[in-house]
């Protein structure tokens, strides 16, 4: 048994302050500071007054650290797992771009045998980025390789996708949706879509229940024409954000989570392989892109991703909201892991539950990860 002592405990509805956290793999307890004999432990971190948090769940992220899930290597997938977990992310959804179906296919079966093997954050699955979205809003998608959406094509990978995005509008007849409610694991999720209102709203009433990253690829409001976004904010379902103050305004950041629900709002990266690197020139999907401080853009300015980190969005919020931090932290930790049916494990520090913390100062800088009970990352002092 393990403890971590003198931290601040995040949990989902509060913060607690003179209690121990104990645990192995799982979180054993959390007992007050006066009702126990810490000489028992043998093992056991000073969080030094810093917070005790569960891990951060990126539901949106292809890539960091310099690599990409569409190298398709396991040294890419597995060098991502080991960087993210400097931003505290402890588990995530390696994400897909729109490229060749040879290509798509190969990531997928790449990931397919990656998933056990990381050493870092774990792997619950897929989040499918295209090819099924709209050319009008592909975003840095390529448009030459965008497709209708296809069953058969996704058919062999049921097993490890978790998230579709996909264009509802491009989908005939409503076949893929219709196809997809068999599958009650997967997500199907609105994104880069021209989608009206009116197909919008349909989409969601067909099993749609989950956003890409939001406002980014997709039909704006107007009050005469609410387009997807008003979807969206007309439905209680799960919505991403990039909360990196480019992708949204800072100044919207409260009145969006006020509309959409503090418990439906799930940070996401949607980071490239620029994240955690330094500035200069990458590639996205085949296509160069220039990264700046606070960006990642194709040559022609349109954004290509984030080089965000998931404790960074974290902070974007608490800097620019009024929301507490615990109920900031469940963006980034149990509401995502809600949205893929993890949460019965993951995603909040409560008793049963695997072991997968971080400890962070108050200004979210990341100062230990720990995954399965075991310290994966560490700041020296």
């Amino acid at each position: 048994m393990k403890a971590i002592i003198n931290g601040k405990i995040i949990l989902e509805n509060s913060i607690l302050n003179d209690y121990i956290l104990l645990y192995d793999k799982e979180i054993i307890d959390i007992i007050k500071k006066d009702e126990f004999n810490i000489d028992c432990i043998e093992e056991f971190i000073d969080a030094k007054e810093n917070f005790v948090s569960p891990g951060f769940i990126d539901l949106h992220i292809h890539g960091s650290g310099g690599f990409d899930i569409m190298d398709a290597t396991f040294e890419a997938v597995n060098n991502i797992s080991k960087s993210i977990v400097k931003t505290g992310v402890t588990s995530f959804l390696p994400t897909t771009m729109t490229m060749s179906k040879k290509d798509i296919i190969k990531s997928l079966e790449n990931i397919r045998k990656c998933i056990n093997k990381v050493e870092g954050a774990k792997i619950h699955g897929v989040h499918l980025e295209g090819p099924f979205i709209s050319k009008k809003c592909k975003g840095a998608q390529r448009e030459e390789y965008i497709l209708k959406p296809d069953y058969e094509f996704i058919k062999p990978y049921l097993d490890i996708l978790k998230i579709i995005t996909f264009a509802p509008e491009e989908d005939e007849k409503y076949v893929f949706m219709e196809n997809m409610k068999k599958h009650k694991n997967i997500i199907l999720s609105i994104g880069h879509t021209n989608a009206t209102f009116e197909q919008a709203l349909r989409a969601m009433d067909n099993g749609v229940n989950y956003v890409t990253h939001t406002f980014n690829g997709m039909s704006g409001f107007h009050h005469r024409n609410p387009g997807v976004i008003g979807a969206v904010f007309s439905r209680n379902i799960y919505c991403e954000i990039i909360a990196d103050t480019i992708h949204v305004h800072k100044g919207f950041f409260q009145a969006f989570i006020d509309i959409n629900k503090k418990d439906k709002v799930i940070l996401i990266t949607d980071s490239m392989r620029a994240g955690c690197m330094k500035c200069g020139e990458y590639e996205l999907g085949g296509q160069k892109v220039i990264v700046n401080e606070t960006s990642a853009k194709l040559e022609d300015g349109t954004l290509a991703g984030s080089i965000l980190k998931l404790n960074e969005a974290v902070k974007n919020i608490k800097d620019n909201t009024n929301y507490k931090l615990n109920e900031i932290v469940n963006m980034a930790s149990i509401n995502p892991a809600r949205a893929i049916n993890i949460d019965d494990k993951l995603g909040s520090i409560s008793r049963e539950k695997i072991a997968d913390l971080i400890i962070f100062d108050e200004n979210i800088n990341i100062l230990k990860t720990i995954i399965n009970g075991n310290i994966v990352y560490e700041v020296k002092s």
